[in-house]
């Protein structure tokens, strides 16, 4: 993050919350909007990365909900934690026969057949 952003969220931010990813949410203390909407910003922990930011704190970063995301909010069952995009990084999937996984892979079998021509 460079100084300029700093120094604005120093001068004009009023933090807001933090994520468990360790980002942290501000709005403008001033009460400033933009296009009809409070101005609303975050300051990632780390390198910038816009999928390290959660779902619930997307929505309200897009104005989509006016509510803080509340941490202790109830979650389903079938909800999994937010994960960022992983590509690009050591971390990334990648399937057997990779180049990066020694580009070896298992023969084809079963039901592939050549197109030959008539």
């Amino acid at each position: 993050m460079d100084v300029g952003v700093r120094l604005f969220t120093w001068l004009n931010g009023k933090l807001v919350g933090e994520d468990a990813f360790g980002n942290r949410y501000y709005v403008h203390k001033g009460g400033r909007k933009r296009d009809g909407h409070e101005m609303r910003w975050v300051l990632y922990k780390g390198m910038a990365e816009a999928s390290k930011v959660p779902p619930e704190w997307h929505a309200w970063l897009h104005h989509s909900v006016d509510a803080l995301p509340d941490a202790q909010a109830a979650r389903f069952a079938w909800q999994k934690d937010h994960m960022p995009n992983l590509t690009g990084t050591p971390y990334a999937y990648r399937p057997p026969g990779h180049v990066l996984q020694g580009g070896k892979r298992e023969r084809a079998t079963g039901d592939y057949e050549p197109w030959t021509p008539a």
